[in-house]
């Protein structure tokens, strides 16, 4: 019980996390032109922070508590 509480503690904060990440605030310090691996800041910030966010839940998720 405790386990799958703090499980959903953590996925209730990476929640949050994700809703900072593509929130306007933030986004709109990665819309400028140039070139990040040859995309725009703006779309790699998108991509690596949603891949970044699914590898943690999967972390978060598949974790043994020994």
């Amino acid at each position: 019980m405790i386990r799958s509480r703090l499980t959903a503690q953590r996925l209730a904060f990476l929640f949050l996390l994700g809703c900072f990440f593509f929130n306007y605030p933030l986004l709109s310090v990665f819309n400028r032109s140039g070139d990040f691996f040859g995309m725009p800041p703006l779309y790699a910030w998108l991509m690596g922070s949603w891949l970044a966010l699914i590898a943690q839940m999967a972390w978060v998720v598949e974790r043994r508590g020994d």
